[in-house]
């Protein structure tokens, strides 16, 4: 019985690193490809937000979770579902603005991370920016545009990894006239 508890275990170990070291391969790629970091960033986060449109899909039927009422709640679902489901971190939420417009994700462990070191000609590549296109791209599918960005980064010899959300405002459904 434990040994099937081990395999089970293993096998998503396994699963995560090889997600990890593929992330890296596809990062290496983009730096071969364009000439500057900040190039590199924007394909992370366009490459991101793509799979966020699509993402968000396979999260609602899997997750069951409603609609939220809130950015607060959003927040909520984000971090303790959401990450929790896709990358088995939950990441704190922190800082939010008077107005309860912002706040920040901390990510004490940020898998994609894991066995990367960015070199010193690279020092303005934002490594895991695909995490903020991702949350930018699943959030427009539920009607709320937001920017994502990150503040700090273990990457770049901060102690901790912040994305730090914006909600910026709700999209209104523009059906054609005479439809509901």
């Amino acid at each position: 019985m434990s040994r099937q508890a081990n395999r089970g275990t293993e096998s998503k170990k396994m699963s995560s690193e090889l997600f990890t070291l593929t992330y890296g391969a596809l990062v290496t790629q983009l730096c071969k490809d364009y000439e500057n970091d900040e190039d590199v960033n924007k394909q992370l986060d366009k490459m991101g937000y793509n799979i966020g449109v699509r993402l968000i899909e396979d999260f609602l039927a899997r997750s069951n979770v409603g609609r939220c009422h809130d950015f607060r709640e959003t927040a909520d679902v984000i971090a303790k579902v959401a990450f929790k489901m896709y990358l088995g971190i939950t990441p704190s939420i922190t800082n939010w603005s008077p107005a309860g417009d912002e706040f920040s994700l901390i990510l004490e462990n940020n898998p994609l991370v894991d066995f990367v070191e960015l070199p010193d000609n690279h020092s303005s590549l934002i490594y895991s920016n695909l995490l903020c296109g991702v949350l930018r791209g699943a959030l427009e599918m539920v009607q709320m545009a937001v920017e994502a960005k990150f503040v700090q980064d273990t990457l770049k010899g901060d102690s901790v990894t912040e994305i730090r959300m914006r909600f910026i405002r709700r999209i209104e459904d523009n059906l054609p006239a005479g439809e509901e």
